[in-house]
């Protein structure tokens, strides 16, 4: 199986990951001292990772749905339906993107800091939308892949 964009970047999130656990409990266990401010580091990091595997799952035709149902239906009628859950799917994270960005853009305007580490939030948040698009762009090739299916 060739290595994807989702799957390079969930491999290099999930050794940050382990990093940051394995410096937190090496600090812990020999200076006594927690390094707690990487706590945003990583909660963004599984937010992230959250979002590339769910763009990785729509690009590979392993997104959750219901199939025990749909695969008693003839092929024409499974393939439509297939394609209103792909623009549902595409609705509700199109929608995550429009208002992540204005979610963004006021948290630069207002120069929202994080509460732990005092660094403009925006760093962390921007990701929401900047990921959504990916995963819509990856709905859109399930989409044109499945309405050019034969069957």
């Amino acid at each position: 199986m060739p290595i994807s964009l989702e799957g390079a970047i969930a491999a290099a999130i999930m050794a940050a990951l382990a990093l940051i656990t394995l410096a937190n409990v090496l600090a812990r266990w020999f200076s006594n001292v927690s390094i707690a401010f990487t706590e945003e580091y990583s909660v963004t990091l599984m937010v992230i990772l959250t979002l590339v595997g769910s763009a990785a799952a729509f690009a590979a035709d392993r997104h959750i749905r219901l199939t025990f149902f749909t695969e008693k239906l003839p092929k024409r009628v499974a393939r439509l339906l297939e394609q209103l859950v792909l623009l549902s799917a595409l609705f509700v994270f199109g929608a995550i993107a429009w208002l992540g960005a204005f979610y963004v853009w006021d948290e630069y305007r207002f120069e929202v800091l994080s509460p732990g580490l005092g660094v403009p939030q925006w760093l962390f948040t921007v990701w929401l939308p900047v990921l959504a698009m990916l995963i819509c762009l990856r709905i859109l090739g399930r989409m044109r892949r499945v309405a050019r299916a034969r069957g």
